[in-house]
């Protein structure tokens, strides 16, 4: 068996044992109670590990640059932005009276639609400026935090502990009604983005040599970019923003896969991201849920260890 399909059993079958423990650990008591609960959260946990997973991997290729993070595009800030806007319109009472799965849709829709109108630089330039589309992208997500900050300022105390308590992803206190919008978009996301994975592997190549293999690179870029902007969003909305730690956790899965997916085929690369950015959340959940008491925050840990990847990839590239 080739090195990179033994590489993605062996990480498939790592990822089934987080699961079990997950499930099963210190799980005394009713069963009939403690399985439906853990296997909600789980599925949380295996939809955004896969959205935060792939968005990431495809944003590297894109950009051809493995110290990037579909983060820089300002989603979380927006998202934030967002949800504080509608706790200063309603109140913290309408806020959270409101249809969650209309809220869900409409933050996919305002957060893609954003998106969209920020790869209208990349358009303009025929595909050529996408590092002027990213400093555009940091520049809005200052921008969105400015203004959220002073939205804040004018809510009272108990309206922001409202806005603070979506403001930060959690596993733990999710909508379970957004579960079924999201399976739905990642099963999409998963059928539109395998069909592209040999295309992603020419996009490596390069703008010049992906136009003279045939492949209409502004119109394919679009459409890959919109995948992205749709997966962040919906990880985003279903447990919230992440904040500087998903950036770090992008880069640790993408680091991670490219070492052992020992290939640059998207075949194998894409389904090795997944399974790493699940095992990473399942296992540390697990650790951190169920061995260590809730003592420790996960995040705590990725935004170490990413950050620790990161300047290995800024320090290793320098050298070379």
């Amino acid at each position: 068996m080739p090195s990179e399909k033994r590489n993605l059993l062996l990480a498939a079958l790592l990822l089934i044992a987080a699961c079990t423990l997950f499930m099963t650990l210190n799980a005394h008591g009713n069963w009939g109670f403690v399985l439906p609960l853990r296997a909600t959260k789980l599925l949380a946990i295996l939809l955004v590990a896969y959205a935060i997973g792939i968005s990431t991997l495809l944003f590297q290729t894109l950009t051809n640059n493995p110290i990037l993070t579909p983060s820089l595009l300002g989603f979380d800030t927006l998202y934030v932005f967002l949800q504080t806007l509608l706790v200063l319109i309603f109140g913290s009472i309408g806020y959270v009276q409101l249809d969650s799965n209309w809220k869900f849709g409409a933050e996919l829709l305002i957060m893609l639609g954003g998106s969209l109108l920020l790869f209208q630089v990349l358009l303009r330039e025929g595909g050529r400026d996408l590092a002027r589309m990213i400093l555009i992208g940091v520049i809005f997500g200052i921008f969105f935090r400015s203004i959220t900050s002073l939205m804040q300022r004018l809510i009272d105390p108990e309206e922001f502990a409202v806005v603070q308590s979506v403001s930060y992803a959690s596993f733990n206190s999710f909508n379970q009604n957004l579960l079924l919008p999201s399976l739905m978009v990642v099963l999409a996301s998963m059928f539109f983005i395998w069909r592209e994975r040999h295309r992603l592997d020419v996009h490596m190549l390069g703008r010049d040599q992906t136009i003279n293999l045939g492949i209409p690179y502004q119109r394919n870029i679009l459409w890959i970019l919109v995948w992205v902007a749709v997966l962040v969003a919906t990880a985003t909305a279903l447990v919230g923003p992440f904040g500087y730690p998903v950036s770090f956790f992008g880069l640790l899965v993408c680091a991670l896969a490219n070492h052992f997916a020992a290939t640059l085929h998207h075949s194998i690369r894409l389904p090795m991201s997944f399974l790493i950015a699940a095992l990473l959340l399942v296992g540390g959940q697990t650790l951190f849920e169920h061995v260590l008491g809730m003592q420790a925050v996960l995040s705590v840990v990725v935004e170490f260890a990413g950050g620790l990847v990161f300047l290995y990839l800024i320090l290793r590239k320098k050298q070379a």
